[in-house]
């Protein structure tokens, strides 16, 4: 499996890059994306540590991209910290979408999907609007196999499927305990209803092998 939405201890996840990497690698996934939560008070200095690794990644087993996910930013600022993302060297610009888990601002969905943006990230209750609005600016949207968040996998596949966007699997991954192989992931995108699972797991890998520099 290649990961797209994980977390080092540079936000609120337990791991330091090199462990997530080896522990990815051991559960039999090539590649991974380190996108820790961000808003303008550190999208740069994220960034800035998580590029630092970047010279030595020919000697890591599982590959990753160095990104962040734009997490309770009002929409109306989305747009500017998106910006600031790629001009600080990101690879992956993660939003994160308007879960039922969270008191996330309504809005964020629509404002996420109009920034040049690779991934809105458990959208939760989304709406016709947005799923359309995905599927013309050709944005990935997140299956999740996080608890909470994968309440509203269902909706999302379901218009997946109306709409025609894209979908993606993700862990947001914050301990060891949330890696996942492509078996558990198969098993939760039938779960969530998605017919074509194995063209999700593509689209990871597919997705991983453009960002990758």
């Amino acid at each position: 499996m290649f990961d797209l939405h994980v977390h080092s201890v540079f936000s609120d996840g337990e791991l330091i890059p090199s462990e997530i990497a080896r522990r990815m690698y051991a559960a039999g996934n090539k590649g991974f994306a380190i996108t820790d939560h961000a808003d303008f008070t550190n999208i740069q200095d994220i960034l800035a540590k998580l590029t630092r690794i970047k010279e030595h990644m020919e000697s890591y087993e599982a590959k990753f991209l160095v990104g962040v996910e734009i997490t309770h930013v009002p929409p109306s600022l989305i747009g500017k910290a998106v910006e600031l993302a790629w001009k600080e060297g990101a690879e992956i610009v993660v939003v994160h979408g308007e879960t039922v888990a969270e008191p996330v601002k309504e809005g964020t969905n629509l404002a996420a999907l109009s920034e040049e943006i690779t991934i809105l990230a458990h959208p939760g209750i989304m709406s016709e609007e947005e799923a359309e609005l995905a599927r013309e600016n050709g944005i990935y949207v997140e299956i999740s196999a996080r608890r909470g968040h994968c309440l509203g996998n269902g909706r999302v596949a379901r218009l997946a499927e109306k709409y025609g966007f894209e979908l993606v699997i993700n862990t947001d991954m914050h301990s060891p305990s949330d890696i996942i192989n492509d078996s558990t992931a198969e098993r939760i995108l039938k779960g969530a209803g998605v017919k074509e699972w194995k063209s999700v797991l593509e689209n990871n890998e597919k997705l991983f092998r453009k960002l990758r520099k």
